[in-house]
C-alpha cells in the first residue's frame, strides 16, 4: 500500500498522552491488518475482496458482539466516540488497491488518498478532541501530502507490484511513458515530472504544517517532525533529479537532525 504501513503517522509515540496510545494502537493494528489483507501474501484478488469484506463485517459487529476479535478498538470506538464511516473509508481503498492499478488523473488520486490516508488524521483529531472542520482541512493535507511522498519516493517499488501511482494525464502532458519506469529511464521529460509532483506535494504538507500549532503540545511537536520529514523526502526526491530508481530517497541520521532542528524551529516562541 502507498502509505507504507502507516510508519509515516503519529502511532502511540513517547510524545503521545499516555491516556490515547491504547485507542491509537487499536486504529493502527486494524489499519495494519487491513493493509496486508490487500497487499501481502499471495491470495488471489478474490480472496482479498472477500477478507476485507469479512474484516468490514467484523467492524460493524464491534458495537454489539463483546467476544469480538477487536475488544481494543471496540473500547477506543466507545470512549472517545471515533466515527465508524472513517474506518469503512480505509477498507475501500483497501479494496480499491487490489483492482485498481491506474489513476487517471491527480483528482481520482487525490480521492483515493480521502479514503486511503485522511481518516487516520481525523481519527486522531477526534482522540483529541478537536475535529473541527478547519483543523480537519489540515489534517487531510498533511495526511495526502505524506500519501503522496510515500507513492513519489516509491515509484519503482510500486511497479514491481504492478502499480502507477502517477497519473495518467501528467505522464502525457510531459511527454514520459511507463517506459521510463519500466526501465528507470531518467531523462529532462522525467525529471520535470517529479519536480511537478514534489512541489504540489510540498504545497500540500506547507498548507496542512500550521495544524501542529493548533493542537500545541507533544502531539504538536510530533505533527512537526512529520512533517518535516515529508518535506525532506521531498528534497532528496529534487536533489537527485527525481531520480527514485538507482536508489530509494530515505532519511540518514543527519536528515533527522536537520528534520530535528526545523521542527524545533517552527515551534511558538511560547513553547
Amino acid at each position: 500500500m502507498g502509505v507504507g504501513h502507516y510508519e509515516n503517522f503519529p502511532i502511540a509515540s513517547w510524545l503521545m498522552p499516555s491516556r490515547l496510545r491504547p485507542a491509537v494502537r487499536a486504529i493502527y493494528r486494524f489499519a495494519r491488518t487491513a493493509d496486508d489483507l490487500a497487499d501481502e501474501g499471495d491470495a488471489t484478488p478474490a480472496q482479498r475482496y472477500s477478507a476485507l469484506e469479512a474484516l468490514g463485517a467484523q467492524l460493524d459487529a464491534l458495537q454489539t458482539n463483546a467476544t469480538s476479535r477487536w475488544p481494543d478498538l471496540a473500547v477506543a470506538i466507545r470512549e472517545h466516540r471515533l466515527a465508524l464511516p472513517l474506518f469503512h473509508d480505509l477498507l475501500s481503498a483497501f479494496a480499491q488497491d487490489v483492482g485498481t492499478l491506474r489513476y487517471e488523473n491527480y483528482d481520482k488520486l487525490l480521492e483515493y488518498c480521502r479514503r486511503s490516508a485522511n481518516p487516520v488524521g481525523r481519527l486522531l483529531l477526534q482522540l483529541y478532541g478537536r475535529d473541527l472542520p478547519a483543523l480537519q482541512l489540515q489534517a487531510d493535507a498533511i495526511c495526502t501530502g505524506l500519501q503522496l511522498t510515500n507513492f513519489w519516493q516509491d515509484v519503482a517499488i510500486d511497479w514491481r507490484k504492478g502499480r502507477v501511482y502517477l497519473p495518467q494525464q501528467d505522464l502525457v502532458a510531459f511527454n514520459v511513458g511507463e517506459g521510463h519506469i519500466a526501465h528507470g529511464t531518467i531523462d529532462e521529460p522525467w525529471r520535470r515530472l517529479m519536480a511537478f509532483q514534489v512541489a504540489r506535494t510540498r504545497a500540500l504538507l506547507q498548507h496542512g504544517a500550521p495544524l501542529a500549532r493548533e493542537l500545541g503540545g507533544r502531539i504538536g511537536f510530533e505533527l512537526r517532525w512529520v512533517v518535516q520529514g515529508g518535506l525532506r523526502i521531498l528534497e532528496r526526491i529534487d536533489r537527485v533529479g527525481g531520480d527514485v530508481f538507482s536508489q530509494r530517497p530515505t532519511l540518514s541520521p543527519r536528515d533527522w537532525a536537520v528534520i530535528g532542528w526545523r521542527a524545533l524551529q517552527a515551534a511558538p516562541q511560547s513553547a
